[in-house]
């Protein structure tokens, strides 16, 4: 069988539909400390003001949630082997979840386990599942060098939750491997990484972009290319609109008396050039002439959307 013409039957064509149809949109309330060790400021910066949605195909949302099963499979191992395990907070019955900037950041630990054979100090836990190149790389060079993210967020889970060992576990999807490293905590990194959240979460303009040539790695493959390159306009919401703010206690606030929806000027196509604005509507200069944006986001979105294709 040539497998490059292989087409998913209706069967599995319709389980693969299942996934997607069952997923939203994807936004989180809040900036994940999974991703602040994205060196890309700015892609962080959209994420939190849910510029643009990422869409999955099914077999990939399957794919997470295959991930996902292995943690269990982990927590299990660990208890079988005399290890203490807390996978969700007592309290709540719920994952154990840590917030800062006033709650506009947030990480959910994995665990927390006590009574290693190496240590019967109290470590965080992080799990994760990897393919057979990622997983040789971090075997050979260890999470900090293969993986700059996943390091990071175990910093932050160390300094949120005020524990000063990580013990990180990888399995080999190929071969069901298991790949460990205790990971220590570097204090003035967790204070580094929580100020930086804070920077992205109140700062009213975008961080620098980390290259101005879309084909450069880091933006290859990043998910707010067509508005950070490419020209187009962000999502229609809350976040995008020019009248709100993240305010310090964690909530949101939109300017009174304001209007509809109008487009955070910092998130327009950088050829659009602002010559009159008021509370109401905001008018650019732009290569294709004047647009006014006044209660028409969404149809503006769909045509630049259209342009750019």
């Amino acid at each position: 069988m040539n497998l490059e013409k292989y087409n998913p039957s209706p069967t599995v064509q319709k389980i693969y539909e299942h996934y997607e149809a069952s997923r939203d949109n994807g936004h989180r309330a809040h900036l994940g400390g999974s991703q602040i060790g994205n060196p890309c400021f700015r892609a962080l910066w959209y994420q939190f003001r849910h510029a643009s949605s990422q869409s999955f195909e099914g077999r990939m949302l399957r794919l997470f949630e295959t991930g996902d099963r292995e943690e269990e499979r982990i927590v299990a191992n660990l208890r079988a082997i005399g290890v203490e395990v807390w996978e969700v907070d007592p309290e709540t019955g719920k994952q154990i979840n840590y917030t800062a900037c006033g709650g506009h950041f947030a990480l959910s630990l994995d665990g927390i386990g006590i009574g290693f054979p190496e240590s019967k100090e109290t470590h965080t836990l992080e799990f994760k599942t990897m393919n057979d190149k990622s997983f040789a790389q971090t075997k050979m060079k260890g999470v900090r060098i293969s993986k700059p993210i996943y390091w990071a967020q175990c910093q932050v889970g160390m300094h949120l939750a005020d524990i000063d060992r990580c013990y990180f576990f990888a399995v080999n999807k190929n071969t069901d491997e298991i790949y460990s490293e205790r990971i220590k905590r570097d204090r003035a990194e967790g204070e580094m990484l929580i100020s930086k959240a804070s920077n992205i979460i109140f700062d009213e303009k975008p961080p620098p972009k980390i290259s101005h040539d879309p084909s450069k790695f880091a933006c290859r493959f990043c998910n707010y290319i067509p508005i950070c390159h490419g020209g187009e306009l962000p999502e229609v919401n809350a976040r995008t609109d020019a009248h709100s703010t993240p305010e310090r206690d964690g909530t949101w606030s939109r300017k009174e008396g304001a209007g509809g929806h109008l487009f955070n000027p910092f998130m327009v196509p950088d050829d659009w050039e602002i010559i009159d604005a008021g509370d109401d509507f905001v008018e650019y200069q732009t290569p294709k002439g004047v647009i006014r944006n006044q209660d028409n986001s969404e149809e503006l979105r769909e045509k630049f959307s259209e342009d750019t294709k």
